[in-house]
């Protein structure tokens, strides 16, 4: 069982899974700084000094923290976006590579003999017909 797990765990897949999780995870704590220190700052001097974290309703002994939703949300729609840009800005490199036309392979070893013999032949052949 540990070997299959190695065998597993040492996959080419598992290990990319595995950065692309630590570089998502990194990735979203810059998206939340950026919401967080850039623009949230701005909306709220926009909406006269009001903090969305900060906005709450008091329902008797419990607190609904609507502001934090708010937050979140706008965190959600921010990283969505940016990871849709990235995807379709690597699609477009993707394409552009698909799209260049690869020169032919050269010939093998075997193929220019075959031709030297060919021409070769017709040669023979050409001057034994004139």
């Amino acid at each position: 069982m540990l070997k299959e797990f190695k065998a597993f765990a040492l996959k080419g897949n598992v290990m990319d899974l595995a950065v692309a999780v630590i570089i998502g995870a990194a990735f979203g704590k810059i998206v939340t700084s950026l919401v967080n220190d850039l623009l949230m700052p701005l909306i709220g001097l926009l909406l006269g000094g009001k903090n969305f974290s900060g906005l709450e309703l008091p329902l008797g002994d419990a607190v609904l923290k609507y502001g934090l939703f708010i937050q979140t949300v706008i965190d959600f729609i921010i990283i969505s976006f940016s990871i849709f840009l990235f995807i379709k800005l690597l699609s477009q490199f993707k394409r552009k590579e698909e799209a260049q036309p690869s020169e032919p392979p050269a010939p093998s070893n075997e193929e220019v003999l075959l031709t030297e013999i060919r021409d070769l032949l017709k040669q023979q052949s050409q001057g034994t017909d004139n």
